[in-house]
């Protein structure tokens, strides 16, 4: 079984404005009905989230009558520099943000390709903790930091500000852009993982 969650994150809030894009953003939120103001222990891996409230089934693709009675059923929003994954599986590629390459990261068998993965390793792990550690693009040799690289398959995106809907059924492509423009029209990412 297992836990399935989404988490849309807005890739380009700097780390001075997340926190009030976050605190507008769940306003909104708890003022239209789509999840509860009262904070409880319904989200994993946090102290405290947000219950669905009576308006939650606008906001997905089709209502789940299990979903009120799952103990993680919540929204949970981190605010911090944060390398946000699906959880499960692996990028098939990145792309190069200057020439377009794209750098495949599994082989035909899914296996990952030690090699280019080695080429961003640290960099994916030493981002949350501050460094903007440049790659080098094997295809046209300049470097980008590793947040600016394009991810294939939504599995990695690096953020200061996600949104993560534990249990939900899938969000609404709609609610999903609805959210993207309440964060200034930033570019955001629907991660989608189970545990």
């Amino acid at each position: 079984m297992g836990d399935w969650f989404q988490t849309i994150v807005d890739t380009e809030a700097t780390p001075q404005e997340a926190q009030g894009l976050a605190t507008s953003v769940l306003d909104w939120l708890i003022a239209d009905g789509f999840v509860s103001a009262e904070r409880t222990d319904c989200v994993l891996g946090a102290d405290a989230g947000h219950a669905p409230g009576p308006r939650y089934g606008e906001a997905v693709e089709e209502l789940d009558p299990h979903l009120i009675n799952l103990w993680s059923n919540g929204l949970h929003v981190t605010v911090e520099r944060t390398v946000f994954d699906a959880g499960q599986g692996e990028p098939s590629a990145v792309t190069c943000p200057h020439c377009a390459a794209e750098l495949p990261l599994v082989d035909q068998y899914w296996s990952p390709i030690d090699e280019n993965w080695d080429r961003f390793s640290d960099a994916v792990n030493s981002w949350p903790d501050g460094d903007d550690e440049p790659v080098a693009c094997p295809s046209c040799d300049r470097t980008a930091p590793v947040h600016t690289w394009i991810w294939a398959d939504d599995c990695f995106a690096f953020g200061h500000l996600g949104l993560t809907f534990w249990n939900w059924p899938a969000l609404r492509r709609e609610f999903v852009a609805d959210i993207a423009r309440r964060l200034g029209g930033h570019r955001t990412v629907l991660l989608a993982g189970k545990l």
